[in-house]
């Protein structure tokens, strides 16, 4: 155990001091954003970059990509969702990693070039936390690591296990990159989709929604007391933002695989008039798509 997970770990030590919970307490959606990065796939080569809605626990967005400990890929997803919704929470919390720094600094700025009427000394931009206390985002890995993370590790077995993946062949290891990624990203998709939909049972001591749908509560948020904290950016913030996407240059770093790579493989699989591609029968299509991408050199 203190191998695979050292964190738990030591929060299980019978002698640690143990972690006060309390109910959190907001004023309505976008008023805080709880950011966080999940390394439970690492060791099949994919991390997680995920960010909710502390008031309604809606996931906002969930990414895979290549390494969630970059700050400019951190910054540009985090940036991403300020465009998406068109401005920028009261506050961004997130743990103290170094990859957090970019986003603090955003924060800050924007805010402070878009909102001085709401000043960072009074009520941060961003908050930096402990990972045990950031608390929504924390309970979602938890669920996302239950429901999704061994089911993806035993299905990645199987292909080595089967002599289908040779890890020492390059072309093997470049096909699966790219194959997986979409796999993932799209059964994560799917996943933060049914979570936000579903309705939990009502926690008698949560003062934030509970006993209803996310999504429910995110869009409806009036009718369960709560208000859209939401700062609106004005074009010239929007157009900033987008400046700043720009700037970061993070595209290649999003990717798995080199695009004109990524390009030939998408036409591939295509071709393979696959009709849904699954943990069930990824190898099955990697077996087909690996003479199909490597044509010229098999």
């Amino acid at each position: 155990m203190r191998l695979q997970d050292p964190e738990g770990f030591q929060l299980r030590d019978p002698t640690s001091k143990k972690t006060k919970r309390w109910a959190l307490v907001n004023l309505g959606i976008h008023e805080e954003w709880s950011g966080d990065g999940h390394d439970k796939l690492k060791r099949i080569g994919f991390a997680i970059y995920g960010i909710c809605d502390v008031w309604s626990g809606k996931w906002l967005g969930l990414w895979v990509i290549p390494d969630n400990r970059l700050k400019d890929i951190v910054a540009y997803l985090w940036l991403s969702l300020v465009e998406e919704y068109g401005g920028l929470p009261i506050q961004t919390t997130t743990d103290c990693g170094s990859e957090t720094t970019m986003v603090y600094g955003l924060a800050t700025a924007l805010r402070e070039a878009f909102f001085p009427e709401l000043p960072v000394d009074e009520v941060p931009a961003h908050r930096f936390l402990k990972s045990i206390h950031n608390i929504t985002i924390e309970c979602g890995w938890a669920q996302l690591k239950f429901q999704f993370d061994a089911n993806v590790d035993e299905f990645w077995d199987q292909g080595i296990l089967q002599g289908i993946y040779d890890i020492y062949d390059d072309r093997h290891v470049v096909l699966a990159r790219w194959l997986w990624s979409v796999l993932i990203q799209k059964e994560i998709t799917e996943w933060k989709e049914r979570l936000n939909a579903h309705k939990p049972r009502r926690d008698a001591q949560k003062f934030n929604p509970s006993g209803v749908a996310l999504d429910v509560a995110f869009a409806l948020y009036e009718k369960y007391n709560g208000i859209n904290c939401l700062r609106k950016l004005t074009d010239a913030g929007l157009n900033m933002v987008q400046t700043l996407k720009q700037e970061l240059g993070v595209e290649e770093l999003l990717q798995f695989v080199p695009p004109p790579f990524a390009t030939r493989c998408e036409q591939a699989l295509a071709s393979l008039n696959i009709e849904e591609l699954s943990f069930t029968n990824v190898w099955t299509v990697f077996e087909e798509l690996l003479p199909l991408v490597f044509e010229q050199e098999l």
